[in-house]
């Protein structure tokens, strides 16, 4: 139908919902691990780790990455392209976000700058990076750490899930990964007591001082006296 060979589908076809997996991530002890290893293999497997870890890149966000893009004075991260494949392309979500930089991704950025061009993360010649070589460096890194799994990928769902875990609001979660949907975001939120606590906390504070009781008296006090 959509090459207009045919003018009709005669079929339909329903599919099933099936739910979403859960997003595997490195708990705390084991992001340290991993952070340990990298910075003990190569430098570049140390950027790689504290930006898909600390900044929530993107394999091809981070292989992108310019100078450019990196404002040590104000700590933060203008992410507004990916690498697929050699090519570069808008962000998944198509537009950039500006991401704040932890300490220690602030520290490294600034300790391992370099002049052989434009990229952030780039081979000894100034040659950009591979996607191979990327996931080469996060499988090396956790292998050194010990640990079963790895993907530049689970970095950035440990980038999202101690943020819930701590309470981050949603919305904020979404700006700062890019989410372009929220309901992408709401999967990590289920790791959120410190949320969810606080909401049941509202029912144990004190009632507002405003409220439809306090408008009726007003209106009866009115009332009483208009009438005189």
């Amino acid at each position: 139908m959509e090459w207009e060979v045919i003018e009709r589908s005669p079929a339909t076809i329903r599919l099933l919902r099936i739910p979403k997996p859960s997003a595997g991530f490195y708990d705390f002890d084991e992001y340290e691990q991993l952070v340990a290893a990298a910075k003990e293999m190569d430098r570049n497997a140390y950027l790689i780790v504290l930006l898909g870890g600390e900044a929530g890149l993107r394999c091809g966000e981070i292989m992108a990455l310019e100078w450019s893009d990196v404002d040590l004075g104000k700590r933060q991260l203008c992410v507004q392209r990916s690498d697929w494949k050699g090519h570069i392309t808008d962000t998944k979500g198509g537009r950039l976000r500006y991401v704040p930089l932890t300490i220690r991704l602030a520290a490294a950025l600034r300790e391992y700058r370099h002049l052989r061009g434009t990229r952030v993360l780039c081979q000894r010649d100034g040659a950009p990076l591979t996607q191979k070589i990327v996931q080469d460096h996060v499988r090396r890194s956790a292998h050194r750490a010990q640990l079963a799994r790895s993907g530049v990928h689970r970095l950035r769902h440990t980038f999202c899930s101690p943020l819930a875990m701590k309470g981050a609001p949603a919305r904020a979660i979404q700006e700062l990964a890019g989410h372009q949907d929220l309901a992408t975001t709401q999967r990590y939120m289920h790791l959120s007591p410190a949320a969810v606590e606080g909401a049941i906390r509202l029912l144990d504070g004190p009632v507002p001082s405003f409220g439809r009781g306090n408008m009726v008296a007003t209106g009866s006090t009115e009332i009483a006296n208009s009438s005189r």
